[in-house]
């Protein structure tokens, strides 16, 4: 299943590519209906760092993220993307009722380090709502693959598993903004239901 998933999202990918750079052959700005120039929102590099939050964690942790958005078709883009995110928590490892029984049971310390990786479809709402240039506004979705891992402190010999029954599948919703400093760069605020970051986007269709 995992395999499975990977190609599919490698597939994704290489898709995206694939129609961008028939994209690149034509203008940066597309005529939308009213003869106006249509933003494109593709080309662009987003890297963000933030805060995230997972159900099963209970509170939240450092995170960051990057991915590179791809014209699909008007208003919406699709973003292969990767992220990190990592906490410490500590684990009861022992029978609770009889804590003395043997001086190893006690509180153990681990750290946990997730990696989702997956595909973002993003629609901006700026022509719908009559946006000023400046500032760009959308609702996204990211789906992927969420790679876990956990390292124990030194003496720990219970279930290393303990705390790894989340589901790999990772689903998280979007809603952000992102101001233009420039032509070839802005400053986003992106919330999440995954990873909320703010961050520098780097525009590569830009005249």
């Amino acid at each position: 299943m995992k395999n499975l998933f990977l190609k599919t999202i490698c597939l994704l990918s290489l898709v995206s590519y694939e129609i961008s750079a028939q994209e690149q052959q034509q203008p940066d700005y597309v005529i939308d209906v009213k003869g106006k120039p249509a933003e494109r929102y593709g080309n662009t590099l987003n890297l963000g760092a933030g805060i995230s939050y997972y159900g099963y964690v209970g509170f939240f942790a450092p995170g960051a993220t990057i991915n590179y958005e791809f014209d699909i078709f008007k208003n919406f883009t699709l973003a292969p993307f990767i992220g990190a995110s990592t906490f410490q928590d500590s684990y009861f490892w022992g029978n609770p009722g009889k804590p003395n029984y043997d001086p190893s049971y006690h509180y153990y310390n681990y750290r946990e380090t997730i990696i989702p990786v997956g595909v973002k479809g993003t629609y901006y709402f700026d022509q719908l709502l009559h946006v000023n240039p400046k500032w760009d506004l959308y609702v996204a979705t990211s789906v992927g693959y969420s790679f876990r891992t956990v390292t124990w402190e030194n003496g720990y010999n219970g279930n290393v598993g303990a705390y790894q029954t989340a589901s790999p599948l990772y689903v998280a919703m979007h809603i952000g903004g992102e101001y233009h400093l420039n032509q070839k760069a802005g400053l986003f605020l992106d919330l999440s239901t995954g990873i909320s970051t703010f961050g520098l986007a780097l525009h590569f269709n830009k005249p």
